[in-house]
């Protein structure tokens, strides 16, 4: 028999191969790869102390292959099956996202590894939206979108058959493994060809562009694949000199020495040709425009306490200036959001005291030689015998998913729907919970904590 791949292996595969097919359909993220590789190495070069903590981690080998993707899935069913696929890959749905709250009629979850070996093996995550027919008031238009949805298989037989077989089977040999990346990915794939008349797509388009994207194609087209920086402010820069018209806003939080949670910035999305059935057996040309590239940087992992205190500081900041989709009021949206972000802590030490963030933890060489009678944390770490280090915060933030979402989507794409989350519906269309993510960052910090003064208690025991 045929060893078992590892689910890490799959995911890992399965990314590379995705990033060389968007590569190929959408070259400007090849550009977008090579200036990120850029910035980062003049980041690594320049910041000792960030170097040591990506080192300390294991963090630094990570960084250049890092990539997350974004989907979006037009019916309950798709999501189910979309989710036995990503298993396979070891990758699970983490956290709950409304975007209604921000005129983005669906609702998300990250598929992601959890564990922190497959973490440090290959951090792929795909943001997967699930529409939400319900938001759009057309009930004519919701009923023929549901007809269309209805009628389209988005995996292949052998993407279906080989998720059966890893089911039945606890894994693929290398094969069967080769075969499922390679089946899998077609569902990604982009397709020229529309599902639906030009006249239909164009009423979906008025409706609400997303609802065009979805609705309209024989599957969910990557339409992102985003590496990650370690100075986005400096991507964003650079982008013009690299012939990429970036948005004009960075989304999340504002430039700090300590970094939090997740900034993400995109440039516009592409002008592709489709053709559109004429409803007389015939095809004619029309654009649509779906894909685009984006740019993170990530951050701490922030606790309760910390996520609902950057939450304060986001709203407040959009009472005093909210972002125009046009980027006309740019600078004024920068300016309001680093004076009100001044209350929240910007080092390390602070922001672990007052349980805003999420560290983990490790004995130094100190503690080899000369360990502590105490048990106590704070003391420990003041000795000298502990270190601490930011936990990566994994996942995404929905306003800042739905300000990408809009930029390009267009100026005008903007809508008033009212925030209408609806996780239970989620979970039943997904046929599984999302995890928590505070609580799978709180389950690495404590077991940090505890293996630390474990280790500690017995040097102290042994001298």
């Amino acid at each position: 028999m045929d060893e078992k791949v590892s689910a890490s292996d799959i995911r890992a595969s399965f990314s590379s191969a995705m990033s060389a097919m968007y590569r190929e359909e959408v070259p400007a993220y090849g550009t977008l790869i090579e200036l990120v590789a850029r910035v980062n190495q003049q980041a690594l070069a320049s910041d000792r102390e960030l170097k040591s903590r990506l080192e300390a981690t294991d963090n630094l080998q990570r960084i250049s292959e890092e990539r997350h993707g974004a989907i979006r899935l037009g019916t309950a069913a798709e999501l189910a099956m979309m989710r036995r696929i990503f298993a396979v890959m070891g990758m699970y749905p983490v956290g709950y996202y409304d975007l209604s709250m921000a005129a983005v009629p669906v609702h998300s979850t990250a598929f992601r590894p959890v564990g922190e070996e497959a973490l440090k093996r290959n951090p792929f995550r795909v943001f997967t939206s699930l529409l939400r027919l319900d938001l759009i008031a057309d009930e004519d238009l919701r009923r023929e979108a549901q007809a269309v949805l209805a009628e389209r298989q988005i995996f292949t037989h052998g993407a279906v058959s080989l998720t059966e077989k890893a089911e039945r089977e606890s894994g693929f040999g290398e094969e069967d493994a080769a075969r499922f990346v390679s089946e899998v990915l077609e569902t990604f794939r982009w397709h020229e060809k529309a599902n639906v008349e030009l006249s239909m797509y164009h009423r979906l388009h008025d409706a609400h562009r997303l609802l065009a994207d979805v609705v309209s194609f024989k599957g969910p087209h990557i339409n992102h694949l985003t590496p990650r920086t370690l100075d986005i402010d400096k991507v964003q820069a650079l982008m013009p000199e690299y012939g990429i018209a970036p948005k004009a806003v960075i989304e999340g939080p504002p430039t700090r020495k300590c970094p939090i949670l997740l900034r993400q910035t995109s440039f516009k999305a592409l002008e592709e040709q489709v053709s559109f059935q004429d409803g007389k057996g015939g095809w004619q040309a029309a654009t649509h425009t779906a894909r685009f590239g984006e740019i993170e940087q990530r951050g701490v992992a922030l606790t309760p306490n910390g996520r609902a205190l950057y939450d304060k500081l986001l709203n407040d900041t959009r009472k005093i200036v909210r972002p125009a989709a046009d980027g006309s009021n740019a600078a004024a949206y920068a300016a309001a959001l680093a004076d009100t972000f001044k209350a929240f802590p910007d080092d390390w030490a602070s922001i672990r005291s007052k349980g805003l963030g999420y560290f983990t933890y490790a004995v130094t060489e100190k503690a080899g030689r000369a360990a502590s009678a105490s048990v106590d944390l704070d003391t420990l770490i003041a000795e000298g015998f502990i270190r601490f280090d930011p936990i990566v915060y994994e996942d995404f933030l929905p306003v800042s998913a739905a300000g990408i979402f809009q930029s390009n989507l267009g100026d005008g794409a903007q809508q008033e729907f009212e925030a209408s989350p609806n996780q239970v519906r989620f979970a039943a269309g997904l046929g599984a919970k999302v995890l928590n993510e505070f609580d799978h960052y709180e389950g690495i910090e404590k077991a940090a904590i505890e293996a630390c003064l474990n280790a500690i208690q017995k040097r102290s025991a042994a001298e």
